[in-house]
């Protein structure tokens, strides 16, 4: 439902809700003057808890208590406690996190998470978006935090602690107690000069002495001194960022951890020694830029994910990584020194998932050890010179992949059109393939035998001058392709996909789509319908294809006269003063509008329509609406100033050849303008008015700084062995 003002706003809702006992949930409503309307609306009204600064922070920490009621009916509507609990913890803990992800840590806290999430989503409490994230509704979500502050005004006997403040109370005073289970506070609410986000905080081991039943702890910036043997021994997460130590100690409890990340830490190896962690399923070890040594991976047989992504110091990594059998994702992105991939990691026959992009000093035979693994889907080597190595061994390279690849990523790896294999038949299963920032001049040949590719991208190919015979597709991405002049397709059924362009100025055909042309080129028929002749004697004009998200409009080009075909339209536009051929409707002003015969054993071929107009200013444009309504169909063409002719789809059914120079006139006002036409009352009496068909001519939604002289149109008709059949009024009255 689209409001346009407060006064509409208060009618709809005053009818939608009419007798009716409702919780009326306003969303996005930020001015004060909406929000106020609403509530005074009599029998309808919530009252509001606040409108300062202060009452508004309050409220996020303290939600108002009636709303908290009403929203508690689902909660506890929860049949089992298992399911109220699990929703608790994701309310505190685990919002906007991956699904797979979070089911890992709760299962090992022993809830039986898929089938208490699937029980949320049932009661509206929770829904997993298109990323598989878990979501949450904000008033849903103070409601879950409400129910956990109301059961003690003592943070360190909640079972959850979020605040930033409360935690840093709970770590520094040393009050911890055994109802904690989760201490994550939320970096999202910190203060910028929060102590718990400061540089470094130092505290003793034995804060944690008390606190049992603690599975769930992040931490940042933190140092601990003393034992760590007398650390928790329940975790299940552990999130420390910016971890000081150069290794983990030996003695710190660690045997029932399942997640373990330590992003920006400064380990240097993980271990000292060895250490078993026989229940981690997930290390992250991230942008630890002093790491050197991994160290063993034997002692972790339950590793499915491991990303050590962004450690520069590293340049081996320990040849164990073949040992965890259920490794199914491993990401080392930027480990820029990384020399060379272990052996054995051809044995990690369950990984699905590789990413070594930016690992820019991995040798060649590093990538051919992967063509054993079967179970490999997604591979990313994004800017790994292969294209620099002799030649032939990029395509030998290529050619090696493992069959079972899905998804394939080989962004800036300088890969010409000769690196490319003949064929590709051993990645007949791809289904997204990155070739972006490569110097790629043509569609390679191999690609147009995969028959199931769906994604297929070019971004940034600034070499790439064509695409020939592009196979079907479901996404086409040809942004910053600065060269590109012809897109065409093996098949016209394969055209149904979602494109991605931007600085695409020299794109003049694109199959099915448009084609631009010169004039000299143009069908002959085509010619001959317009009623031109001495096409060798038209002055040139000053051109620049501008389309989409592309600038190159300032410096344009002397060319030939262009013809332009988008969709069944053809259009053109040349220097002079007299309107050509024979047209049976002309006028010097504007709107022109007729009526179209209806005449046995002919049918309609065409309609011709030229302007004559002139500019007052160089940088005006002229805006000419021309609609056409035939049994339901409604054409659009728009036509601009000679100088700066430019190709533009707006949406499906309206088609444009404009410039655009330096006009405040937006697309979304023109398709505005066309829109709230048809809805005004006056021009429906108008076009009551008008037998058979109208067709209108109309600059009223133009920029100043132009003049119409002349406007003509005609309709170009053909015998035909068929006679179309029309639909007609009771009182033979057609509208336009």
């Amino acid at each position: 439902m689209k409001i346009s003002n407060v006064s509409g706003g208060l009618t709809e809702i005053g009818d939608a809700i009419s007798s009716k006992r409702v919780l009326l949930v306003l969303d996005d409503v930020d001015r004060r003057d909406q929000s106020e309307a609403v509530f005074r609306m009599k029998d309808q009204a919530l009252k509001i808890s606040g409108t300062t600064l202060s009452a508004l922070e309050k409220l996020e920490a303290i939600p108002n208590g009636e709303i908290v009621n009403k929203l508690r009916v689902s909660y506890d509507s929860l049949q089992y406690d298992h399911d109220r609990k699990l929703f608790l913890h994701i309310a505190c803990f685990f919002i906007g996190k991956d699904k797979d992800y979070i089911v890992k840590i709760l299962d090992g806290c022993g809830f039986y998470t898929i089938v208490g999430i699937q029980n949320l989503i049932d009661r509206c409490l929770v829904t997993i978006d298109e990323f598989d994230k878990l979501q949450m509704h904000d008033m849903i979500h103070g409601m879950g935090r409400e129910i956990i502050r109301i059961k003690s005004e003592k943070p360190w006997k909640r079972s959850r602690v979020w605040q930033h403040k409360d935690a840093f109370n709970i770590l520094t005073a040393k009050n911890g107690t055994d109802s904690i289970e989760g201490l994550v506070p939320d970096m999202h609410m910190s203060p910028r000069n929060s102590h718990i986000n400061s540089t470094g905080i130092v505290l003793e081991t034995n804060t944690f002495a008390r606190t049992h039943k603690l599975e769930l702890l992040h931490l940042s910036h933190v140092q601990l001194n003393g034992s760590y043997a007398e650390f928790c021994t329940g975790l299940r997460w552990l999130c420390w960022n910016k971890f000081a130590l150069d290794s983990i100690p030996t003695d710190f409890p660690l045997g029932s951890l399942i997640v373990l990340e330590m992003q920006y830490s400064g380990l240097r190896q993980v271990f000292k020694g060895t250490k078993r962690l026989s229940s981690l399923k997930i290390l992250d070890l991230s942008h630890s830029h002093s790491l050197t040594d991994t160290s063993d991976f034997s002692f972790c047989p339950k590793l499915e994910k491991l990303i050590i992504a962004d450690c520069v110091s590293l340049i081996y990594v320990h040849g164990s990584i073949g040992n965890p059998e259920r490794l199914v994702y491993l990401s080392m992105k930027d480990c820029k020194n990384l020399k060379m991939l272990p052996e054995n990691i051809c044995m990690l026959k369950f990984l699905e998932t590789l990413i070594i992009s930016g690992c820019t000093s991995l040798n060649e035979f590093s990538i051919e050890m992967l063509r054993n693994m079967e179970s490999l889907k997604e591979l990313h080597t994004d800017g790994i010179p292969i294209g620099e190595l002799r030649p032939g061994r990029s395509s030998c390279i290529l050619s090696s992949l493992p069959c079972s690849l899905v998804d394939l990523s080989l962004q800036g790896c300088n890969l010409s059109n000769d690196a490319f294999p003949r064929e590709f038949s051993n990645l007949s299963s791809l289904r997204t393939l990155n070739l972006g920032n490569n110097p790629i001049c043509v569609l390679p040949n191999c690609i147009k035998d995969f028959t199931k590719l769906d994604e297929l991208s070019f971004l940034r190919c600034k070499n790439l001058k064509s695409l020939l015979g592009l196979p079907k597709l479901g996404k086409l991405n040809v942004g910053g392709c600065v060269s590109l002049e012809t897109i065409t397709y093996q098949c016209s059924r394969f055209l149904d996909h979602s494109a991605v362009l931007g600085n695409n100025h020299n794109l003049v055909e694109w199959e099915y789509e448009y084609k631009l042309e010169p004039i000299g080129s143009v069908d002959a028929e085509m010619i001959n319908l317009l009623g031109l002749s001495n096409l060798e004697s038209m002055a040139p004009i000053r051109m620049c294809k501008r389309s989409w998200m592309s600038r190159n409009w300032r410096n344009p080009d002397w060319s030939p006269v262009q013809g332009l075909y988008e969709k069944y339209i053809f259009s053109t536009f040349f220097a002079g003063n007299e309107v050509p051929g024979q047209f049976s409707h002309k006028s010097s002003k504007s709107p022109i509008s007729f009526t179209v015969p209806l005449l046995d054993n002919h049918r309609i071929q065409g309609l011709k329509v030229f302007a004559v107009y002139t500019n007052c200013t160089p940088m005006s444009s002229l805006i000419v609406l021309l609609k056409v309504k035939e049994f339901g169909i409604q054409l659009v063409q728009v036509s601009t100033d000679s100088y700066y002719p430019c190709i533009r789809k707006y949406k499906p059914g309206v088609y444009l050849l404009s410039t655009l120079c330096g006009s405040a006139q937006s697309p979304i006002r023109l398709i505005e303008l066309l829109e709230d036409s048809d809805d005004e009352d006056t021009r429906d009496e108008e076009e009551e008015q008008n037998d058979l068909h109208t067709i209108v001519a109309n600059n009223s939604g133009g920029p100043r700084g132009w003049k119409v002289l002349t406007t003509a149109a005609c309709f170009v008709l053909t015998l035909s062995l068929i006679t179309l059949s029309h639909r007609k009024k009771p009182e033979t009255k057609r509208r336009g």
